[in-house]
């Protein structure tokens, strides 16, 4: 009789402790989210207002990349693609997409700076755009892992025709 009794409140430790880290990864999300936005949003203001710092800096990749003459456009564009990133990301539906957006965003800033003339510290200050560059990567990669359900409703909503393996819908 007695083992019956601690089954249940086994049952109900466990879901307790289940809601908990339910909890706990939703607000990562949610801070994680946030940490990205403000990156995003920050940067902004460089890109946005032709700022030497961020006019020097594209003009390195443009010309690295034998783009000559196209760094107002690469410049305002990555600039773009940061701001719509921040904006889904703050809508649950979409927050897996806002996520993959920063990573792949991030993805190419992380490669530039290893491959191309840039470096990790094209400022002198210790490589703080770098390091920032691979928090919000790492950032998007633990939303992808938290909202990955929601990331495979999107696919087979709006991509019916990506094959989404039956091991990935059961996790």
């Amino acid at each position: 009789m007695l083992g019956h009794g601690c089954e249940g409140q086994d049952l109900v430790a466990k879901d307790l402790g289940e809601r908990n880290m339910k909890r706990f990864l939703d607000w990562l999300a949610w801070a994680l989210a946030a940490w990205i936005a403000f990156v995003f949003v920050w940067y902004l203001q460089f890109k946005f207002t032709g700022d030497d710092g961020s006019v020097g800096l594209f003009t390195t990749l443009t010309d690295w990349l034998g783009l000559h003459g196209h760094e107002k456009a690469m410049r305002i564009g990555t600039g773009t693609a940061e701001l719509i990133a921040s904006i889904i990301i703050f809508d649950l539906p979409l927050q897996s997409l806002g996520a993959l957006l920063a990573f792949g965003i991030m993805s190419g800033a992380i490669f530039f700076h290893l491959v191309s003339p840039l470096g990790i510290d094209p400022y002198g200050d210790g490589g703080v755009l770098f390091k920032e560059a691979v928090s919000v990567w790492l950032g998007s990669i633990v939303i992808m892992l938290i909202r990955y359900r929601t990331g495979i409703a999107l696919i087979e909503t709006y991509l019916p025709f990506v094959p989404v393996p039956a091991r990935l819908r059961s996790l």
